[in-house]
């Protein structure tokens, strides 16, 4: 990776306790129940993983609003290893507003997994405003609930 790829790029990692297979799984079956911050959630999560398949995510506000739904495709499914999707397009390959490209990886790392979420955007302004929206704390809070789930643990109401 050079660094004019990395330059507008936030990223986690964490280590999971349990193997990639579990946490791949978790991450691609059970989206809806750790892909938003508690108390938010996730009435709506369709991925079709496969290159130019679907990923369609709709996340509800503990108030009850919705919010806009999130679509986008996906480039690489490696199982257990690797997906990469963006929202640059819808299904069918129709361009859109883009504002990232999620690269996230499930490396086999002693007995558990290390979970790498590298988020890619086009200039320096999507990056802050990703800043800005919480990106640290948020993504770092579903990355604990899906710790949670692909460890057996349950996920506490807010995080």
């Amino acid at each position: 990776m050079t660094n004019e790829t990395a330059a507008h790029e936030l990223s986690i990692a964490r280590l999971i306790d349990a193997p990639p297979e579990t946490v791949y799984r978790v991450w691609t079956e059970r989206t809806a129940e750790w892909w938003a911050p508690r108390p938010y959630t996730t009435p709506e999560a369709h991925l079709d993983l496969r290159p130019g398949g679907r990923g369609l995510m709709a996340m509800r506000a503990p108030d009850g609003t919705d919010l806009p739904r999130q679509e986008g495709v996906f480039l690489e499914v490696v199982p257990n290893r690797k997906l990469v999707f963006t929202d640059a397009f819808r299904a069918g390959w129709i361009p859109q507003n883009p504002f990232m490209v999620v690269i996230v990886t499930f490396d086999p790392e002693g007995a558990g997994t290390r979970y790498t979420a590298r988020v890619r955007h086009w200039n320096e302004e999507t990056l802050k405003q990703h800043e800005a929206m919480g990106f640290h704390e948020g993504w770092g809070i579903v990355a604990g609930q899906l710790a949670a789930l692909a460890e057996g643990r349950s996920i506490p109401e807010a995080a």
